[in-house]
Protein backbone atom coordinates (compact mmCIF):
# COMPACT_ATOMS: atom_id res chain seq x y z
CA UNK A 1 0.00 0.00 0.00
CA UNK A 2 1.00 3.32 -0.76
CA UNK A 3 1.08 5.30 2.33
CA UNK A 4 2.31 8.17 0.88
CA UNK A 5 -0.45 8.75 -1.63
CA UNK A 6 -2.91 7.59 0.51
CA UNK A 7 -1.63 10.78 2.89
CA UNK A 8 -1.62 12.98 0.04
CA UNK A 9 -4.85 12.75 -1.25
CA UNK A 10 -6.45 13.03 2.77
CA UNK A 11 -4.57 15.89 2.91
CA UNK A 12 -6.10 17.21 -0.75
CA UNK A 13 -9.59 16.55 0.66
CA UNK A 14 -8.83 18.21 3.69
CA UNK A 15 -7.77 21.23 1.98
CA UNK A 16 -10.92 20.90 -1.10
CA UNK A 17 -12.98 20.59 1.97
CA UNK A 18 -11.67 24.26 3.70
CA UNK A 19 -11.49 25.92 0.47
CA UNK A 20 -14.32 25.25 -0.78
CA UNK A 21 -17.01 25.08 1.86
CA UNK A 22 -16.36 28.90 2.61
CA UNK A 23 -17.75 30.02 -0.92
CA UNK A 24 -19.99 27.52 -1.95
CA UNK A 25 -22.08 28.53 1.90
CA UNK A 26 -21.91 32.41 0.87
CA UNK A 27 -23.76 31.47 -2.61
CA UNK A 28 -26.05 29.25 -0.98
CA UNK A 29 -26.87 32.02 1.89
CA UNK A 30 -27.21 34.41 -1.33
CA UNK A 31 -29.96 32.22 -2.56
CA UNK A 32 -31.64 31.88 0.56
CA UNK A 33 -31.30 35.77 1.10
CA UNK A 34 -33.31 35.69 -2.17
CA UNK A 35 -36.08 33.25 -0.95
CA UNK A 36 -36.92 35.43 1.63
CA UNK A 37 -36.98 38.38 -0.13
CA UNK A 38 -39.30 36.92 -2.80
CA UNK A 39 -42.25 35.44 -0.17
CA UNK A 40 -41.66 38.44 1.70
CA UNK A 41 -42.49 40.47 -1.62
CA UNK A 42 -45.31 38.14 -2.30
CA UNK A 43 -47.15 38.28 0.55
CA UNK A 44 -46.75 42.42 0.51
CA UNK A 45 -48.22 42.64 -2.96
CA UNK A 46 -50.95 40.88 -1.82
CA UNK A 47 -51.43 42.50 2.33
CA UNK A 48 -50.12 45.57 2.11
CA UNK A 49 -49.88 46.47 -1.73
CA UNK A 50 -47.81 49.86 -1.66
CA UNK A 51 -44.51 48.82 -3.19
CA UNK A 52 -41.45 51.12 -4.84
CA UNK A 53 -38.02 49.90 -6.30
CA UNK A 54 -36.56 49.91 -2.98
CA UNK A 55 -38.81 48.32 -0.22
CA UNK A 56 -37.09 46.23 2.16
CA UNK A 57 -37.93 42.86 0.55
CA UNK A 58 -37.13 44.15 -2.94
CA UNK A 59 -33.64 45.06 -1.32
CA UNK A 60 -33.42 41.35 -0.22
CA UNK A 61 -33.98 40.24 -3.22
CA UNK A 62 -31.09 42.64 -4.33
CA UNK A 63 -28.60 41.83 -2.08
CA UNK A 64 -29.14 37.78 -2.16
CA UNK A 65 -28.52 38.22 -5.23
CA UNK A 66 -25.34 40.47 -5.25
CA UNK A 67 -24.17 38.10 -2.04
CA UNK A 68 -24.22 35.29 -4.98
CA UNK A 69 -22.52 37.16 -7.65
CA UNK A 70 -19.91 38.80 -5.34
CA UNK A 71 -18.59 35.47 -4.21
CA UNK A 72 -18.56 33.47 -7.80
CA UNK A 73 -16.67 36.58 -8.83
CA UNK A 74 -13.94 36.08 -5.73
CA UNK A 75 -13.75 32.56 -6.88
CA UNK A 76 -13.49 32.86 -10.49
CA UNK A 77 -10.71 35.67 -9.85
CA UNK A 78 -8.73 33.52 -7.31
CA UNK A 79 -8.74 30.59 -9.93
CA UNK A 80 -7.34 31.96 -12.87
CA UNK A 81 -4.79 34.10 -10.74
CA UNK A 82 -3.91 30.48 -9.52
CA UNK A 83 -3.99 29.28 -12.92
CA UNK A 84 -1.74 32.32 -14.41
CA UNK A 85 0.48 31.18 -11.08
CA UNK A 86 0.76 27.53 -12.62
CA UNK A 87 -0.26 26.19 -9.32
CA UNK A 88 -2.93 23.83 -9.50
CA UNK A 89 -6.89 23.97 -9.48
CA UNK A 90 -8.82 21.75 -7.22
CA UNK A 91 -11.20 20.51 -9.90
CA UNK A 92 -13.92 19.70 -6.55
CA UNK A 93 -13.87 23.32 -5.19
CA UNK A 94 -17.09 24.47 -7.92
CA UNK A 95 -16.15 21.94 -10.51
CA UNK A 96 -13.21 22.02 -13.20
CA UNK A 97 -12.19 25.37 -14.51
CA UNK A 98 -13.69 26.59 -17.81
CA UNK A 99 -11.79 29.28 -19.83
CA UNK A 100 -13.50 31.99 -20.52
CA UNK A 101 -13.01 34.69 -22.87
CA UNK A 102 -10.33 32.89 -24.63
CA UNK A 103 -8.26 32.51 -22.07
CA UNK A 104 -8.64 35.58 -20.31
CA UNK A 105 -10.34 33.85 -16.79
CA UNK A 106 -10.58 30.82 -15.71
CA UNK A 107 -14.37 29.72 -13.95
CA UNK A 108 -15.47 26.90 -12.16
CA UNK A 109 -18.39 25.74 -14.11
CA UNK A 110 -20.86 26.29 -10.52
CA UNK A 111 -19.85 29.79 -10.01
CA UNK A 112 -19.50 30.25 -13.95
CA UNK A 113 -23.63 30.10 -14.14
CA UNK A 114 -24.43 31.68 -10.62
CA UNK A 115 -22.05 34.80 -11.64
CA UNK A 116 -23.99 34.69 -15.17
CA UNK A 117 -27.28 34.52 -13.24
CA UNK A 118 -26.25 37.17 -11.21
CA UNK A 119 -25.13 39.41 -13.67
CA UNK A 120 -28.66 38.66 -15.59
CA UNK A 121 -30.36 39.97 -12.41
CA UNK A 122 -28.44 43.69 -12.33
CA UNK A 123 -29.41 43.74 -16.27
CA UNK A 124 -33.18 42.85 -15.34
CA UNK A 125 -32.95 45.25 -12.08
CA UNK A 126 -32.16 47.99 -14.09
CA UNK A 127 -35.07 46.76 -16.29
CA UNK A 128 -37.34 46.69 -13.41
CA UNK A 129 -36.10 50.05 -12.22
CA UNK A 130 -37.19 51.92 -15.62
CA UNK A 131 -40.67 49.86 -15.01
CA UNK A 132 -41.72 51.68 -11.78
CA UNK A 133 -40.68 54.69 -13.20
CA UNK A 134 -42.61 54.47 -15.84
CA UNK A 135 -45.53 52.60 -14.10
CA UNK A 136 -45.44 53.15 -10.63
CA UNK A 137 -46.55 50.29 -7.86
CA UNK A 138 -46.54 46.71 -9.36
CA UNK A 139 -49.79 45.65 -10.01
CA UNK A 140 -49.00 41.58 -10.11
CA UNK A 141 -45.80 39.42 -9.41
CA UNK A 142 -45.53 38.28 -12.88
CA UNK A 143 -44.52 41.17 -14.76
CA UNK A 144 -42.09 41.15 -17.37
CA UNK A 145 -39.34 42.48 -16.01
CA UNK A 146 -39.91 40.30 -12.64
CA UNK A 147 -40.17 36.96 -14.62
CA UNK A 148 -36.56 38.12 -16.04
CA UNK A 149 -35.72 39.08 -12.34
CA UNK A 150 -37.17 35.09 -11.33
CA UNK A 151 -35.07 33.27 -14.28
CA UNK A 152 -32.30 34.73 -13.46
CA UNK A 153 -31.84 34.12 -9.45
CA UNK A 154 -33.16 30.39 -10.94
CA UNK A 155 -29.88 30.35 -13.17
CA UNK A 156 -27.76 31.53 -9.92
CA UNK A 157 -29.40 28.70 -7.71
CA UNK A 158 -28.81 25.89 -10.36
CA UNK A 159 -25.58 27.09 -10.03
CA UNK A 160 -25.18 26.93 -6.36
CA UNK A 161 -26.13 23.18 -6.98
CA UNK A 162 -23.48 22.46 -9.24
CA UNK A 163 -20.97 23.99 -6.86
CA UNK A 164 -22.46 21.60 -3.96
CA UNK A 165 -22.56 18.53 -6.95
CA UNK A 166 -18.96 19.25 -7.48
CA UNK A 167 -18.04 18.56 -4.05
CA UNK A 168 -20.01 15.57 -3.30
CA UNK A 169 -17.49 13.28 -1.46
CA UNK A 170 -17.88 15.82 0.98
CA UNK A 171 -20.96 15.59 3.45
CA UNK A 172 -21.93 19.21 3.03
CA UNK A 173 -21.55 18.98 -0.76
CA UNK A 174 -24.28 16.41 -0.79
CA UNK A 175 -26.42 18.05 1.91
CA UNK A 176 -26.17 21.37 0.15
CA UNK A 177 -27.32 19.73 -3.19
CA UNK A 178 -30.29 18.76 -1.38
CA UNK A 179 -30.75 22.32 0.45
CA UNK A 180 -29.93 23.52 -3.07
CA UNK A 181 -32.74 21.78 -5.07
CA UNK A 182 -35.04 22.55 -2.21
CA UNK A 183 -34.66 26.28 -2.96
CA UNK A 184 -34.99 25.76 -6.46
CA UNK A 185 -38.29 24.20 -6.32
CA UNK A 186 -39.42 26.48 -4.06
CA UNK A 187 -38.70 29.28 -6.48
CA UNK A 188 -39.93 27.74 -9.55
CA UNK A 189 -43.60 27.84 -7.87
CA UNK A 190 -43.26 31.42 -8.73
CA UNK A 191 -41.47 31.18 -11.75
CA UNK A 192 -44.29 29.82 -13.24
CA UNK A 193 -46.80 32.31 -12.80
CA UNK A 194 -46.00 33.41 -16.31
CA UNK A 195 -47.76 30.19 -17.69
CA UNK A 196 -51.35 31.48 -15.91
CA UNK A 197 -51.81 33.56 -19.43
CA UNK A 198 -52.47 30.59 -21.18
CA UNK A 199 -56.16 29.47 -21.91
CA UNK A 200 -56.34 26.07 -21.76
CA UNK A 201 -59.63 24.81 -19.43
CA UNK A 202 -59.72 22.78 -17.60
CA UNK A 203 -56.49 22.35 -17.38
CA UNK A 204 -54.64 24.44 -14.54
CA UNK A 205 -51.92 25.51 -16.56
CA UNK A 206 -49.60 26.28 -13.61
CA UNK A 207 -50.45 23.35 -11.42
CA UNK A 208 -48.92 21.42 -14.28
CA UNK A 209 -45.65 23.81 -14.71
CA UNK A 210 -45.52 23.22 -10.80
CA UNK A 211 -45.55 19.35 -11.26
CA UNK A 212 -43.31 19.37 -14.26
CA UNK A 213 -40.76 21.28 -11.79
CA UNK A 214 -41.21 19.68 -8.85
CA UNK A 215 -41.10 16.12 -10.62
CA UNK A 216 -37.58 17.25 -12.69
CA UNK A 217 -36.37 18.18 -9.39
CA UNK A 218 -37.21 15.77 -7.09
CA UNK A 219 -36.31 13.57 -9.66
CA UNK A 220 -32.44 15.01 -9.94
CA UNK A 221 -32.16 14.44 -6.48
CA UNK A 222 -32.28 10.85 -7.20
CA UNK A 223 -30.47 10.17 -9.69
CA UNK A 224 -27.64 12.41 -7.85
CA UNK A 225 -27.78 10.40 -4.85
CA UNK A 226 -27.61 7.62 -6.35
CA UNK A 227 -29.61 5.74 -4.04
CA UNK A 228 -32.68 5.37 -2.37
CA UNK A 229 -33.57 8.69 -0.50
CA UNK A 230 -32.52 11.17 -2.57
CA UNK A 231 -36.32 12.04 -3.67
CA UNK A 232 -37.13 11.74 -0.25
CA UNK A 233 -34.60 14.16 1.07
CA UNK A 234 -35.18 16.72 -1.94
CA UNK A 235 -38.77 17.05 -0.45
CA UNK A 236 -38.04 17.13 2.63
CA UNK A 237 -35.95 20.21 1.94
CA UNK A 238 -39.06 21.89 0.26
CA UNK A 239 -41.11 21.00 3.10
CA UNK A 240 -39.09 22.77 5.83
CA UNK A 241 -38.61 25.86 3.58
CA UNK A 242 -42.45 26.11 3.17
CA UNK A 243 -43.18 25.66 6.70
CA UNK A 244 -40.48 28.40 7.97
CA UNK A 245 -41.88 30.62 5.23
CA UNK A 246 -45.38 29.90 5.94
CA UNK A 247 -45.27 31.59 8.85
CA UNK A 248 -42.56 34.30 7.99
CA UNK A 249 -44.14 36.01 5.16
CA UNK A 250 -47.36 36.78 7.06
CA UNK A 251 -45.66 38.04 9.64
CA UNK A 252 -43.13 40.15 7.98
CA UNK A 253 -45.82 42.07 5.99
CA UNK A 254 -47.31 42.79 8.84
CA UNK A 255 -44.91 43.70 11.01
CA UNK A 256 -43.06 46.33 8.23
CA UNK A 257 -46.33 47.85 7.21
CA UNK A 258 -46.26 48.14 11.14
CA UNK A 259 -42.90 50.08 10.92
CA UNK A 260 -43.57 52.33 7.60
CA UNK A 261 -47.21 53.46 8.79
CA UNK A 262 -49.50 51.84 6.53
CA UNK A 263 -52.21 50.13 7.32
CA UNK A 264 -52.86 46.26 6.31
CA UNK A 265 -55.35 45.80 3.50
CA UNK A 266 -59.28 44.92 4.94
CA UNK A 267 -60.02 41.92 2.79
CA UNK A 268 -56.31 39.65 3.24
CA UNK A 269 -57.67 36.18 3.53
CA UNK A 270 -54.13 35.59 6.09
CA UNK A 271 -53.02 32.69 3.95
CA UNK A 272 -49.12 32.92 2.77
CA UNK A 273 -49.18 33.40 -0.75
CA UNK A 274 -46.07 31.86 -1.76
CA UNK A 275 -45.52 29.19 0.52
CA UNK A 276 -49.51 28.19 -0.54
CA UNK A 277 -48.34 27.37 -3.93
CA UNK A 278 -45.71 25.04 -2.54
CA UNK A 279 -46.80 21.34 -2.96
CA UNK A 280 -47.63 20.17 0.18
CA UNK A 281 -48.20 16.71 -1.11
CA UNK A 282 -44.47 16.72 -2.46
CA UNK A 283 -43.03 14.69 0.55
CA UNK A 284 -45.42 11.57 -0.02
CA UNK A 285 -45.13 11.83 -3.47
CA UNK A 286 -41.33 11.76 -3.60
CA UNK A 287 -41.66 8.28 -1.08
CA UNK A 288 -43.88 6.37 -3.99
CA UNK A 289 -40.88 7.45 -6.52
CA UNK A 290 -38.40 6.04 -4.16
CA UNK A 291 -40.85 2.85 -4.27
CA UNK A 292 -40.78 3.04 -8.02
CA UNK A 293 -36.57 3.36 -8.57
CA UNK A 294 -36.82 0.12 -6.56
CA UNK A 295 -37.87 -1.46 -9.78
CA UNK A 296 -34.40 -0.88 -11.30
CA UNK A 297 -32.93 -3.47 -8.70
CA UNK A 298 -35.04 -5.81 -10.35
CA UNK A 299 -33.52 -5.60 -14.01
CA UNK A 300 -35.64 -2.73 -15.26
CA UNK A 301 -33.40 0.24 -16.56
CA UNK A 302 -32.96 2.71 -14.70
CA UNK A 303 -33.65 5.64 -17.18
CA UNK A 304 -37.05 3.43 -18.05
CA UNK A 305 -37.85 3.76 -14.27
CA UNK A 306 -37.50 7.37 -13.80
CA UNK A 307 -40.21 8.00 -16.56
CA UNK A 308 -42.33 6.08 -15.04
CA UNK A 309 -41.79 7.79 -11.76
CA UNK A 310 -42.25 10.82 -13.33
CA UNK A 311 -45.34 10.02 -14.57
CA UNK A 312 -46.80 9.06 -11.61
CA UNK A 313 -45.42 11.96 -9.62
CA UNK A 314 -46.69 14.79 -11.96
CA UNK A 315 -50.14 12.47 -12.16
CA UNK A 316 -50.16 12.82 -8.31
CA UNK A 317 -48.78 16.55 -7.77
CA UNK A 318 -51.33 17.54 -10.86
CA UNK A 319 -54.29 15.82 -9.22
CA UNK A 320 -53.69 17.15 -5.21
CA UNK A 321 -52.62 20.91 -5.90
CA UNK A 322 -56.49 21.98 -7.22
CA UNK A 323 -57.63 19.88 -3.89
CA UNK A 324 -55.00 21.75 -2.04
CA UNK A 325 -55.87 24.89 -3.38
CA UNK A 326 -59.52 24.32 -2.40
CA UNK A 327 -58.43 23.57 1.49
CA UNK A 328 -56.15 26.31 1.36
CA UNK A 329 -58.54 29.18 -0.29
CA UNK A 330 -62.14 27.49 0.33
CA UNK A 331 -64.54 26.68 -2.24
CA UNK A 332 -65.83 23.80 -3.55
CA UNK A 333 -64.18 21.17 -6.05
CA UNK A 334 -64.38 21.50 -9.82
CA UNK A 335 -63.59 18.00 -10.87
CA UNK A 336 -62.76 18.33 -14.51
CA UNK A 337 -60.13 20.41 -13.13
CA UNK A 338 -58.97 18.19 -11.16
CA UNK A 339 -58.99 15.65 -13.75
CA UNK A 340 -57.72 17.52 -16.43
CA UNK A 341 -54.65 18.68 -14.60
CA UNK A 342 -53.90 15.38 -13.36
CA UNK A 343 -53.96 14.07 -17.07
CA UNK A 344 -51.41 16.84 -18.28
CA UNK A 345 -49.73 16.63 -14.97
CA UNK A 346 -49.28 13.14 -15.70
CA UNK A 347 -47.80 13.99 -19.32
CA UNK A 348 -45.59 16.51 -18.48
CA UNK A 349 -44.03 14.33 -15.37
CA UNK A 350 -42.78 11.80 -17.56
CA UNK A 351 -40.61 14.55 -19.36
CA UNK A 352 -39.36 15.68 -16.21
CA UNK A 353 -39.26 12.07 -14.90
CA UNK A 354 -37.05 12.02 -17.78
CA UNK A 355 -34.86 15.11 -17.57
CA UNK A 356 -34.55 15.19 -13.68
CA UNK A 357 -32.68 11.54 -13.93
CA UNK A 358 -30.37 12.78 -16.49
CA UNK A 359 -29.56 16.01 -14.42
CA UNK A 360 -28.64 14.39 -11.32
CA UNK A 361 -26.32 12.16 -13.01
CA UNK A 362 -24.97 14.87 -15.04
CA UNK A 363 -24.45 16.79 -11.40
CA UNK A 364 -22.27 13.47 -9.90
CA UNK A 365 -20.15 14.19 -13.37
CA UNK A 366 -18.78 17.14 -12.01
CA UNK A 367 -17.01 16.11 -9.07
CA UNK A 368 -13.88 14.07 -9.90
CA UNK A 369 -14.22 10.28 -9.92
CA UNK A 370 -12.48 8.65 -7.26
CA UNK A 371 -8.65 8.13 -7.46
CA UNK A 372 -9.01 10.86 -10.30
CA UNK A 373 -6.38 13.83 -10.29
CA UNK A 374 -8.35 16.81 -8.93
CA UNK A 375 -6.12 19.55 -10.06
CA UNK A 376 -6.28 21.05 -13.30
Amino acid sequence: MDLTAGGARVASVARSERTGLVPAGTVLAGSVISLIGLTWDIQWHGDVGPDTFFTLPHLFLYSGSAISGLASLVVVLMTTAARRAGRPVDARVGGRAINVFGKVFAAPAGYLVTGAGAAMFLLYGLWDQWWHGLYGFDAVIDSPPHIGLLLSITLSIIGTVMVFAAAREHRWGTAGVVGSLGVLIAFSTVTVLGLQQIDADPVDVVSVGIALLSVLLVSAGAGFWGRPGGAVRVAAALAVIQAITWWFSPWAAEAYASAVGLPMRDYIDGVPAMPAMMPMALLPIAAVLEAVYLLSRRGWSAGRVSVLAGGIGGLLIGATMPIQNVLVYGGSLDWPVVFGTAAAGAVFGLLGGFAGWRFGGMLRLLAPAKGENTHA
